[in-house]
């Protein structure tokens, strides 16, 4: 019996089992490739925690062994990815940030140096679908990463860094990017409620500064109950814990209460 290739009948089943041999050889690709995928991934997100570590230009073997030694610890503070490193001997602590621009995602980290006024190490950050030649340029232009060194994080506990169209605190303030406003306020409020749990970091730092100089304190009040000698010790002891109190309290609203 000779076929009728010009049936409907034919081309419906040709075509079906057509679309079932390509769909499973995709599978079959797909699968293969997989892992690759996921290390390649996974490469990626390390070289944009070294990019805000001020760390670039390495390669897939040189960025997984910088990272294996500065990243020495990952945490996660409410639902958010934290990450402890130590460069060049520095406490530095990066923190992961995602938010939405002007056409998808957004993503970034930014790296924050100084216990008791911390300030910006150095920033990242990256887009799904941003426009090229301005939004893009959160990712592409370094320049303006760069311009987030330095500026302070917090302001009386609350976060004071961010992404405005006119600088009036150059302190605490960064240009957004030029013919890109929309997405610049996306940085910005990705950095304000991300930053939220850094806000919880530091302080917990600066009360437990705070909780330690009392401890001391009370240690050297029970001291001046002895002689002299002991006393004047006891004395110099407090008045260092109260110094360290002090410092801490830039970070911490509460510690003025444990300091007095």
């Amino acid at each position: 019996m000779k076929l009728n290739t010009n049936s409907n009948a034919y081309i419906i089943i040709y075509s079906a089992i057509l679309v079932v041999i390509v769909a499973f050889l995709l599978a079959f690709v797909y699968q293969a490739l997989k892992p690759m995928q996921d290390a390649n991934v996974a490469l990626d997100v390390k070289k944009q925690i070294l990019y805000s570590l001020n760390i670039r230009n390495l390669d897939g073997a040189e960025a997984e062994a910088k990272y294996a030694e500065v990243v020495k610890a990952e945490t996660e503070i409410d639902g958010q990815k934290a990450y402890a490193c130590l460069v060049d001997g520095e406490e530095i602590m990066v923190f992961a940030l995602k938010g939405m621009g002007l056409w998808g995602g957004i993503s970034g980290y930014i790296a924050i140096h100084g216990e008791d006024d911390p300030t910006v190490y150095g920033a990242y950050f990256n887009h799904e679908s941003e426009t090229a030649g301005l939004g893009a340029e959160i990712k592409d232009s370094q320049a303006w990463q760069e311009k987030f060194i330095g500026k302070k994080v917090f302001v009386d506990g609350d976060v004071a860094l961010s992404v405005v169209k006119k600088v009036e605190n150059p302190e605490t303030q960064v240009d957004c990017v030029t013919g890109a406003t929309l997405t610049s306020n996306g940085v910005n409020d990705m950095i304000q409620q991300g930053l939220k749990v850094a806000v919880q970091r530091y302080q917990q730092a600066a009360k437990g500064c705070c909780q330690e100089a009392n401890d001391s304190c009370q240690k050297a009040k029970d001291c001046c109950h002895e002689p002299m000698e002991c006393c004047k010790e006891a004395n110099d002891s407090c008045q260092k814990a109260k110094d360290g109190c002090k410092e801490a309290k830039n970070c911490c609203k509460d510690s003025k209460a444990a300091a007095e």
